[in-house]
């Protein structure tokens, strides 16, 4: 159940994360690793470096690399097109924990014809 929970669902939190830091600094895989285990998300290499490699071909996020410590060591950096998209999860977010979370459905939903019945 958790890898299915993780796969459906937690996988957008998880490049949400990425970004987030991203947007703040370089990071770098095993680091970003260790971060998302302590908010709980179970991602190891197999799902996290081909979610970056997906988000460095999407142009969010750039490459560079540097020898520490005799190794190559790949930092990530969010691009403004990722900082962009941060920005619009972020207000995406921001109205789902309110109508999930709280009940409220947004204003602008009342006036729509494919608003959902809050009913059922």
């Amino acid at each position: 159940m958790s890898e299915l929970l993780t796969k459906l669902f937690f996988g957008g939190f998880v490049r949400m994360h990425v970004l987030y830091h991203a947007v703040k600094e370089p990071i770098f895989g095993a680091e970003m690793i260790e971060e998302l285990n302590r908010h709980g998300y179970q991602v190891g290499p197999g799902t996290l470096y081909p979610m970056l490699h997906q988000m460095l071909e999407s142009g969010f996020l750039t490459v560079s690399v540097e020898t520490v410590n005799g190794k190559q060591r790949k930092y990530y950096r969010a691009t403004s097109e990722g900082a962009l998209a941060l920005e619009e999860a972020k207000s995406k977010l921001r109205e789902l924990v309110s109508e999930v979370l709280h009940d409220q459905v947004p204003e602008d939903w009342t006036r729509r014809a494919d608003a959902p019945d809050r009913d059922g």
